[in-house]
């Protein structure tokens, strides 16, 4: 899989150390030194495949470690901190990201028989397996469509449900399948997760989340926490968090203005969740990391 890996890097060897666009949509990718604070992020459901290098990926309390020998796949949107390294002879990290879209599964999943099987007990809406030369082949396939953008209107589609299919057939196809299928656990906590991210600064009923989703609160709690390693209180305390981040770097609110947009009534509560959470008070945080940015 070598020869296939490395034309995929010279593929991607434009990617800028930012999330850079491909002109093929939903696909984008990235090489280099990305900053700390760019990787803890609120992240859309993915699967990201590294070329170069590795990168590690903590959701909740689980963390997973991955290079080119695997690919990532997150089914559902997660707020997360990631790290990357370069490859063990120096070389920058470089990776290719599909932005997944339930309807086009759920369009792929109608023209095909039950496909891709629970792995084990897995009930994560995230992990890792191994990369195999059938998908690096459609990867690639999509990938050469940046030197003919002529063809992406005609190409890009079928490219992308053959990358899908692939991930289907392996051992985290149930992913797939389950968030595109409406009746699905997974489904109707990926409808809670998106009902708390558009409205993370509001207060958050968990009964009235469970009953929108059509499960009772103790089956809610339990398949949220199994989905996204996360309680939904703290699913939308660490949305809070990385969008007051946001706020107080991109946009200079301060401490108080960033807490109280983002939800807080107590910018000191803020301040101790947030420094829990980044490692320092949300001013100084915020002041180090515009610092490195101006560098």
């Amino acid at each position: 899989m070598e020869k296939q890996l490395n034309e995929l890097r010279t593929l991607a060897a434009h990617a800028e150390n930012r999330r850079t666009e491909t002109g093929i949509p939903r696909v984008t990718m990235v090489q280099g030194t990305i900053p700390e604070h760019q990787l803890a992020a609120d992240y859309e459901p993915m699967i990201n495949l590294i070329l170069r290098g590795s990168k590690t990926m903590t959701v909740g309390g689980r963390t997973l470690h991955y290079d080119p020998a695997t690919y990532f796949v997150m089914s559902v949107g997660l707020p997360a901190l990631g790290v990357v390294r370069p490859s063990e002879a120096g070389e920058p990290y470089l990776a290719v990201s599909l932005t997944l879209d339930a309807g086009i599964i759920a369009n792929l999943l109608s023209d095909l028989p039950n496909t891709g099987s629970r792995w084990g007990d897995e009930k994560h809406a995230f992990s890792v397996a191994a990369v195999t030369p059938e998908l690096l082949d459609a990867w690639a396939r999509m990938l050469r469509l940046m030197s003919h953008p002529s063809d992406i209107p005609a190409l890009a589609l079928g490219y992308e449900r053959e990358i899908l299919y692939r991930v289907l057939q392996g051992p985290m196809g149930w992913m797939l399948r389950d968030i595109a299928l409406p009746d699905s656990a997974l489904a109707r906590v990926n409808q809670a997760i998106q009902q708390i991210r558009r409205n993370y600064a509001l207060p958050l009923r968990v009964e009235d989340l469970a009953a929108r989703v059509a499960m009772s609160v103790s089956a809610f709690h339990r398949h949220f926490k199994s989905v996204t390693a996360l309680s939904p209180v703290q699913y939308q305390k660490q949305i809070r968090l990385l969008n007051a981040r946001t706020l107080l770097i991109a946009s200079g609110y301060s401490v108080t203005a960033a807490a109280h947009e983002v939800g807080y009534q107590s910018s000191t509560q803020f301040s101790r969740e947030y420094a829990r959470e980044f490692g320092q008070a949300p001013g100084r945080d915020a002041m180090r990391i515009v610092s490195e940015m101006r560098l």
